[in-house]
């Protein structure tokens, strides 16, 4: 029995000082110090988000779930992103004299209606 003794402690000594040695050799096996506090390794470009942009995020998770800040981050940035080409698309509509998706969508359905009543007739 007290061999059995021996040998354990033995075997947790020799885990202890290989665990001790790798520790110090090989540290905590980060390739890049940890970033710091309140920023975030999601990147977007400055303009011009393509799908591909918006394919290749990946958040950091946390215990319970996605990091909320990152995320947020990025919607707040789509959305600033939607708006400006938005409102680009709508003043070059302007200066060109097209009329809006809305606009259109309306004529389009009323010319179908006209013509769905047109064939109704016949």
């Amino acid at each position: 029995m007290t061999l059995i003794l021996l040998y354990l402690v033995v075997l947790v000594l020799v885990g202890t000082v290989l665990f001790g040695v790798g520790s110090v050799i090989f540290g905590r096996g980060e390739t890049l110090p940890p970033l710091p506090r309140g920023t975030t390794a999601t990147v977007l470009p400055a303009s011009g988000v393509t799908s591909a942009d918006v394919d290749a995020l990946r958040f950091a998770q946390t215990v319970r779930g996605y990091k909320t800040s990152e995320v947020d981050w990025v919607l707040d940035r789509l959305g600033r992103e939607l708006d400006g080409l938005r409102g680009e698309l709508a003043a070059l509509r302007a200066a060109y004299g097209v009329p809006d998706d809305a606009e259109r969508d309306d004529a389009e359905v009323s010319a179908t209606a006209g013509q769905i009543r047109a064939s109704d007739d016949t």
